[in-house]
């Protein structure tokens, strides 16, 4: 009896590494996580809201889930989804997108400047510290109007 108890003893003290391991991963997953605040704002083209155009914002925490918005062409707003629908997006300072273009034919052309569609290249960053309503995204460059489709967009278009 007294061999049995220093053997399960002996093998208890060799898996404690593992059994920590798997309360640790475990614990992780209980609010252990990254603080997401509501936000939602404005997007501005030279000052002025981006009206008329559809289009999304992208802000893009490291190692986290990017949190995206539609633009409201009515008025140039967002809202922010990371997890759930408008429960906006990761607390600290990000670099962020604004993508807003079409497909005429097969042409996907870009109505505000191209380099605003990455966030590497856009030069947007974000400082989120709370809940905000406020943020602005504002856009320098021409505000392009949708081209008109040429006969051979037409044509690609009717065959799908």
């Amino acid at each position: 009896m007294h061999v049995a108890a220093a053997s399960a003893r002996d093998a208890l003290i060799r898996s404690a590494p593992v059994i920590l391991a798997m309360l640790a991963a475990l614990t992780a997953g209980c609010g252990g996580g990254p603080t997401i605040v509501p936000v939602s704002g404005t997007v501005t083209i030279n000052g002025k809201p981006l009206t008329g155009r559809s289009g999304f914002v992208r802000v893009v925490p490291a190692g986290f889930r990017a949190a995206t918005g539609s633009i409201n062409p009515d008025d140039g707003t967002f809202v922010l989804t990371t997890l759930k629908p408008n429960d906006g997006c990761v607390t600290g300072t990000h670099p962020a997108a604004v993508i807003v273009n079409i497909m005429v034919g097969s042409r996907l052309v870009w109505l505000v400047p191209e380099r605003y569609g990455d966030d590497a290249t856009s030069g947007l960053t974000v400082e989120i510290t709370g809940s905000t309503s406020t943020l602005n995204l504002d856009l320098k460059g021409p505000l392009k109007a949708p081209p008109k489709p040429t006969a051979e967009d037409l044509r690609l278009q009717e065959a799908g």
